[in-house]
């Protein structure tokens, strides 16, 4: 059981913590799972939260609620159940400038970015209730901010970064990425930038992905604790392929590692690169075999040379569907499909491989033609399929199979035969040596994977066999680094105070002007934050960098 210096033997860490990040991918995700799953070593009942995620890739939970695939991750992290309240809102983009908004798992309404903000207020509600709910039955909370804390134009009425740490009163922790440059500008700026009140909670810094000798590094920080009032509660160091699952379609630009093959050849993957590409992380459990090469691609030569093609899902298949016909992907799989050579659809993509669409919920068109290499036809409904499905793969030596639903698409098959054979009916189709299914995460289920990958070998008359060990295995293993990177590399004893205790008073107030690099731009000398608000509101009014300071809201309620 984790006890902090001076408590009594039995007095539980309890509280919550915001971390929030300098930028997108700073590191905020991975930091919550690996201070989760640390505290769940050390005995601790922890749950995360993420008031507002942006995100494609999404997971269903056990009760059918949609949630972001991150917080799912960091539910595992913790060693608990994921639920619809570590995520109540969600945000997938469908379209340029349009975003289907989920709320408490189910969707909940379509709004652009200028509308999206008149409904948070209506939101922090919501919000607020959720946090409360885990508070009551979890010791600590470790809560994910969104983006930047410092992005003034989105400040009013924020839910997941300072409104929400305003308005739970929740002490925050900032995370900068060095292997990006820039640091300490970052750190400084992203403090200097927030109203004196949010300042007020925000109470360390943490540097992520450093490499180097920390000798070199020590004086920065010693200098930034200086200028800021604010100490540093670690350094964790690079660790190549240690991460958690991706939220953007930014994570596929990074190489994928290739396991040495246990035969002589590598297998080869191609998935199309579609513009608005969700659940990607479908394929994680296909890099996890030896020997097996994957890559998201839009060259049409790389999805006919590809010993396995594969159309993802997306959040908009008639939109994708134009785009992929742009490309000339869909000549390369019309070939590849005359060649008797293997293609995998899945949810979206498998609606592509149909014929008719008809939408009228995801994009304007009423009505579409698929690329009709698969018997089916789909049509959309308002209400969105949610669902953890189960079954077994008749043409793959039987083999269990689980995956999980989301989609508005309802897929009726003329022909072909059933992919899957659950208790209820049959799931999916495949004609030849075209595949499709409209559940995602199949690939995670060992016995089905090796058999589909050992089939696509065969085909391709390669020589490749595949490994032994579970995907399941793997992704703990992962889990297990990223609680180690906590505990090795943080101040935990500082951290169970800031969870325990909250933001220390008096934090010194920031300067958004900083003249001549000198430790003496802070308010360093105890003065109340109420002041210090005055003060830098009537030097903001003044300045060229001027903009609006939220007021001093009541504690414990939205800001406005």
């Amino acid at each position: 059981m984790a006890v902090r210096a001076g408590a009594t033997e039995g007095d539980s860490l309890s509280g919550a913590l915001l971390v929030a990040g300098t930028h997108s991918d700073a590191g905020k995700s991975v930091v919550v799972a690996g201070i989760c799953r640390w505290l769940a070593r050390e005995g601790i009942g922890v749950a995360p939260f993420k008031a507002q995620n942006m995100a494609l890739n999404s997971f269903v939970t056990r009760e059918g609620a949609e949630i972001g695939r991150a917080q799912a991750a960091q539910a595992a992290a913790a060693g608990v159940e994921p639920e619809a309240a570590m995520n109540p809102v969600l945000l997938k983009p469908s379209a340029e400038r349009i975003t289907q908004v989920v709320v408490r798992g189910r969707a909940w309404a379509t709004a652009s970015a200028a509308s999206y903000g008149a409904m948070k207020r209506d939101l922090m509600p919501v919000v607020l209730e959720s946090l409360w709910d885990l508070r009551r039955r979890f010791d600590v909370v470790i809560c994910e901010g969104a983006g930047s804390p410092a992005e003034i134009n989105l400040r009013k009425n924020d839910l997941a970064n300072m409104g929400l740490a305003r308005a739970a009163r929740l002490p925050a922790l900032l995370v900068g990425d060095i292997d990006r440059g820039g640091l300490f500008a970052s750190l400084y700026g992203t403090l200097a930038l927030l109203s004196p009140e949010d300042q007020s909670l925000l109470a360390g810094f943490l540097v992520n992905k450093f490499r180097g000798d920390p000798a070199v590094l020590e004086p920065g920080l010693a200098t930034m604790t200086s200028l800021t009032g604010r100490p540093f509660l670690g350094t964790l160091p690079w660790i190549p392929g240690l991460g958690l699952d991706g939220e953007d379609s930014l994570a596929l630009d990074a190489p994928r590692p290739v396991k040495p093959p246990l035969g002589r050849d590598v297998l080869r993957v191609a998935v199309a690169r579609l513009g608005r590409i969700s659940n990607f992380t479908d394929f994680d459990a296909l890099s996890h075999e030896p020997g097996v090469s994957v890559r998201f691609t839009r060259s049409a030569h790389e999805i006919l040379d590809a010993d396995l093609a594969i159309i993802p899902g997306t959040k908009a298949t008639v939109e994708d569907l134009k785009l992929l016909r742009s490309q000339g992907l869909d000549e390369a799989l019309a070939e590849r499909d005359r060649r008797g050579r293997p293609i995998l659809g899945i949810c979206g993509g498998y609606q592509m491989l149909g014929g008719r669409i008809e939408d009228g919920v995801e994009s304007g068109e009423r009505e579409a033609t698929g690329l009709e290499l698969l018997p089916l036809e789909t049509a959309f409904e308002a209400d969105k399929v949610l669902a953890r499905p189960e079954g077994h793969a008749p043409g793959f030596v039987s083999a269990g199979v689980a995956g999980y639903e989301i989609h508005h698409g309802r897929v009726r098959r003329s022909a072909g035969e059933p992919l899957f054979v659950t208790d209820d009916g049959t799931e999916g189709c495949r004609a030849g040596a075209t595949l499709g299914t409209s559940w995602h995460g199949i690939l995670e289920s060992d016995g089905f994977r090796r058999a589909f990958l050992t089939w696509i070998a065969a085909e391709n008359n390669l020589d490749w066999r595949p490994g032994d060990q579970p995907f399941e295995a793997a992704r703990e293993t992962q889990l297990e680094k990223l609680g180690d990177l906590v505990a090795d590399n943080m101040d935990r004893e500082a951290l169970m105070r800031l969870i325990d205790d909250g933001q220390p008073r008096g934090l010194p107030v920031v300067s958004s002007q900083l003249s001549a690099f000198s430790p003496q731009q802070v308010t360093g000398d105890g003065t109340e934050v109420a002041e210090a608000s005055r003060q830098e509101k009537e030097r903001l009014a003044t300045s060229p960098l001027a903009f609006a300071t939220p007021g001093d809201e009541s504690r414990g309620k939205a800001d406005g």
